[in-house]
């Protein structure tokens, strides 16, 4: 049976993430803390990896209980904690001064900011796909993989590509993960972000030309191909069903397609 291995939470969209043993399910779909955050500039622009590539020279450590985040700039001393709710402004002064611009830090509750904005449940990946795709880069790890394709949710006991089950060629596909009913959507679109290394934002050569012809050569026979337009995608976005009462799930939980 597929299970949960892995929950992933990133409260600053962009910046790294956190391992959690159990989360929430906003009524939005969103899970709770999720890219609750986002940096942007003066032309409420996001400050992200797709536009500033130093952003990959940012690491975070959060602790979600106290609302606390330590930031600091690989390979430096230069390191500070902050509350995220109490010491905003001195957070926004420090990101700032980083980026050599003017920057604010937004927060939205309620959904987050996700990248897919109409299918804001979490992503869904399984653990054999990532050891997969990171096999077709010499000198990229699966931690490596992982942190480059920011998934939510990682299943294990399932094959590579077990999550292209999660959508159809025609309308969406009902899946429980513990109790918590989801609807998954599409296959996620990738952006340029994966085609860099995730702590030093250095390129890597061909990635994105080896990831299509991988992705098109290894594309199971049973998976719904004319949801890929092109194939730079990978994991699964989602939303919440409407049927969904429950709205919690933890590790170990089964994961389970309720309609074909």
């Amino acid at each position: 049976m597929p299970y949960v291995a892995k929950i992933l939470i990133y409260p600053i969209k962009s910046l790294d993430g956190v391992e959690v043993k159990t989360t929430k399910v906003l009524s939005s779909g969103a899970i709770q803390y999720d890219r609750e955050f986002a940096i942007v500039d003066e032309l409420n622009k996001f400050v992200n990896g797709k536009r500033h590539a130093k952003v990959h020279l940012l690491r975070s450590q959060y602790n979600l209980e106290d609302r606390t985040f330590l930031l600091k700039v690989s390979e430096t001393n230069c390191q500070q904690v902050f509350h995220l709710d109490y010491e905003r402004q001195a957070l926004e002064d420090w990101l700032s001064k980083f980026f050599g611009f003017a920057v604010k830090l937004q927060q939205n509750p309620v959904m987050g900011f996700p990248d897919d904005t109409v299918s804001p449940g979490p992503t869904i990946i399984s653990t054999a796909t990532l050891t997969e795709v990171a096999s077709w880069f010499a000198g990229i790890s699966v931690d490596e993989m992982r942190r480059r394709i920011r998934a939510n949710i990682e299943i294990d006991g399932v094959p590579a590509f077990w999550e292209d089950r999660l959508f159809g060629e025609q309308g969406d596909i009902s899946f429980r993960v513990g109790n918590v009913h989801l609807l998954g959507i599409n296959p996620c679109q990738r952006c340029v972000v994966p085609t860099r290394d995730s702590l030093t934002g250095e390129v890597y050569k061909n990635f994105q030309k080896v990831f299509v012809t991988k992705r098109q050569q290894t594309l199971p026979s049973w998976v719904a191909s004319s949801r890929f337009n092109h194939f730079f995608r990978l994991s699964v976005n989602t939303r919440l069903s409407p049927s969904s009462v429950e709205k919690n799930f933890k590790i170990g939980d089964e994961v389970e397609i309720l309609e074909k």
